[in-house]
């Protein structure tokens, strides 16, 4: 065989000159049809979410006549004063004055008791310590419907004073009320965090409580920052329980305020002033949430990340 036609084969073999390959096919990244599918849902929640809200906020600034004949328009002027009747006249200000009293006191509480016990349950093993967790894990799927009435004639015939209609009988219900779900997610955040730094303190002289308020709870900050934000909304929208405990009505909380004001506002034609009644309630909540959200997500994910 010639040199000539060995290039020649050699040529016919090379794959420049070979049957060109069939053109790959794009493969769809993994998972790309679920980021739609639950971006698609985000959307929609969204929207009934925030139309809702939005609506409400316009509203208020709408007198009743506009609210009536044309719901979904906007307002041609800013009534304010709808905020002004619902704060004075429809007694918003007293609900207001009432709720942040009987939510603060209940907050902290909460947050400081429920603390203590998850510590205990996390750091120290002693008999009887999964039979004290169990329990409060069991308190958060029982149902406060079934608590209503007993609670009532408990407080009723409490020794020394009665605890209905007040201040700290309220703050106590809303505190048992809230510690079981609060020592449950407490537990799981202070077992993520290392035994090394609280014994370095025991060993330095501290006390106990020296050791939990000093070292470990600041350390606790993420997770006692999202459970606080879900005891505060929990019990900011609370109704049941104050709407059976708390008759007096100079000590009504927020949701007690408004189902009252929906009901006179009934009568009285005057939906501004409700409408921007319902505003005063949302707008703390919505500022806590928006103020300390990513302290919110890094409290929910600390414990995955350690």
């Amino acid at each position: 065989m010639t040199t000539e036609q060995i290039n020649t084969v050699r040529k016919q073999d090379s794959p420049a000159t070979g049957p060109k390959a069939p053109p790959a096919r794009r493969v769809a990244p993994e998972g790309t049809v679920l980021n739609v599918f639950s971006h698609g849902i985000l959307i929609v929640w969204g929207l009934m979410v925030g139309v809702p809200l939005l609506w409400v906020l316009w509203s208020a600034f709408k007198d009743t006549n506009s609210i009536l004949t044309d719901p979904w328009g906007l307002p041609t002027s800013l009534r304010w004063e709808n905020w002004s009747n619902a704060w004075n006249d429809a007694n918003m200000g007293q609900y207001f004055f009432n709720t942040l009293i009987v939510v603060g006191g209940s907050v902290i509480g909460t947050m400081v008791l429920g603390s203590m016990a998850a510590y205990i349950l996390a750091r120290f093993e002693f008999p009887g310590n999964r039979f004290i967790y169990y329990l409060f894990v069991a308190g958060m799927s029982f149902p406060v419907f079934m608590l209503v009435i007993p609670l009532f004639f408990v407080m009723r015939d409490f020794p020394g004073s009665t605890l209905l209609a007040t201040y700290h009988g309220l703050i106590l219900v809303y505190i048992a009320y809230s510690l079981p779900f609060t020592v449950f997610f407490m537990t799981s955040f202070f077992r993520t965090l290392p035994n090394s730094i609280g014994e370095a303190a025991m060993i330095d002289g501290a006390s106990h409580t020296r050791t939990f308020f000093q070292v470990m709870l600041p350390m606790a900050k993420p997770g006692l920052i999202s459970i606080g934000i879900f005891n505060f909304l929990g019990q900011w929208n609370q109704y049941l329980l104050p709407m059976v405990l708390n008759q007096q009505e100079e000590k009504y909380v927020l949701t007690q305020g408004l189902a009252t004001i929906a009901l006179q506002q009934g009568y009285e034609n005057d939906w501004g002033a409700l409408m921007a009644g319902m505003m005063m309630a949302m707008l703390p909540v919505l500022a806590v949430y928006a103020i300390f959200q990513r302290q919110v997500q890094a409290g929910l994910t600390a414990g995955a990340l350690k």
